[in-house]
């Protein structure tokens, strides 16, 4: 064998380097396609402002730029390793009660578009730059070319971070409320089928009974029947009457009791403490009283809580305490019965737990097997202010 020989040359370098090198040699026709597309969007757009249709266009074109970016989001994961979450979607085809306008301005206004918009616009330099380099390395610097594919590709990763990234705490939040917007909805619907079904099943058809009674009655009395019969038909008609008024009553204070509204947690809490098959001791420590949303989330919370203390814990005694800490409204509801409380136990927990998270608010469930139970919740203090207090009619 020929010493002197040297060995043939082989293309030695590591799958990662190949992806890198993949990834400039497309950044030219991607660079370009985005290019032309801001161009065009911004010039159609911008230049029909004057018209009706050009605030729209734009809106839709920085929809368009979203799917751009979620495009290169995908080439950068694939090639680069560069791991990007997807921003949170506009909310546009979801919120039922917004008009053409709020709709329009969501999308004119969208940060992620606008952001996309700029790494297309600016990309195509930096394509033609990528890919005259690496396409000269591959034929002339090929000993250094790893070193300059990956110099380049972390301009790349820099670019799609800072760029293509969610916006941190703010896409998140917008996620997050969204997510929670949705729990209020279904929250109100649920309620609301609940009050027709309880309307229909109870009050309702007693006052159906009840016309229907006074009308026998009426006839009995016309037609000259024994009096004492139709004594006794008013005076059953006339227990309809209580049973439907005492309906109505509960009904109303599971809407939003009236002792809630004019006398606050405090009152409102001992009055369901006092209905409790469990003997209940309530503190409460408020020198103010919260908005009516947060004291009524405060109250159902309670209120569900006990009425799980009298059915499922099989407890001796409970406690509700209730005070504020700086601006937060601290809620804690413990028993001595058996334990094992869980978020997915079927108690109505998970339910109470989507409530407080949907208005930035904390649920936390302490019920080891054998007990005893510590159920701690959390909402955000807002005061009250004049002219925020609302009458229960």
């Amino acid at each position: 064998m020929d010493s002197d020989r040297l060995p043939p040359a082989r293309f030695a370098f590591e799958r990662h380097t190949w992806k890198e090198i993949a990834h400039l040699l497309a950044n030219l026709p991607m660079a370009l396609i985005g290019f032309v597309y801001v161009v065009t969007v911004l010039s159609a757009g911008v230049g029909l402002t004057v018209t009706v249709i050009g605030l729209p266009l734009l809106a839709t074109g920085l929809m368009g730029a979203r799917q751009l970016g979620r495009l290169e989001r995908a080439r950068a994961r694939a090639l680069l390793g560069v791991r990007v979450d997807e921003p949170s979607p506009l909310p546009l085809g979801r919120r039922k009660g917004g008009g053409f306008f709020q709709r329009l301005w969501m999308g004119l206004a969208d940060p992620v578009g606008w952001r996309t918009m700029l790494y297309d616009f600016v990309r195509l330099p930096w394509g033609i730059l990528t890919f005259v380099l690496t396409l000269t390395s591959l034929f002339v610097l090929w000993p250094v070319l790893p070193f300059i594919a990956r110099g380049l590709t972390n301009v790349d990763r820099a670019m799609v971070r800072g760029l293509l990234s969610p916006s941190d705490e703010l896409e998140l939040r917008i996620a997050e409320l969204e997510s929670d917007r949705g729990v209020v909805v279904d929250t109100a619907a649920a309620d609301l089928r609940r009050i027709e079904r309880d309307l229909h099943d109870g009050a309702q058809a007693r006052l159906v009974n009840l016309a229907m009674g006074l009308g026998m009655a009426k006839e009995k009395l016309l037609d000259g029947t024994d009096e004492k019969l139709v004594a006794a038909m008013v005076e059953e008609a006339h227990g309809e009457v209580k049973l439907a008024l005492q309906e109505l009553r509960d009904l109303a204070r599971g809407i939003h009791p009236a002792v809630l509204t004019d006398r606050g947690l405090d009152a409102a809490l001992s009055s369901v403490a006092s209905r409790c098959t469990v003997p209940v001791k309530v503190t409460a420590d408020l020198d103010s009283r919260p908005v009516a949303a947060i004291e009524g989330i405060a109250y159902f919370t309670v209120s569900e809580l006990l009425q799980n203390v009298s059915k499922h814990s099989g407890a001796k005694s409970a406690s509700v305490d209730v005070w504020r800490s700086d601006d937060r409204l601290l809620i804690q509801v413990w028993d001595d019965g058996r334990g094992g409380a869980r978020l997915d136990g079927g108690t109505g927990m998970r339910g109470l737990a989507d409530r407080l998270d949907a208005v930035d608010g904390l649920f936390v469930i302490d019920s080891p097997p054998g007990g005893p139970t510590n159920v701690t919740a959390e909402l955000p203090w807002r005061e009250r202010t004049a002219g925020s207090e609302q009458k229960w009619v």
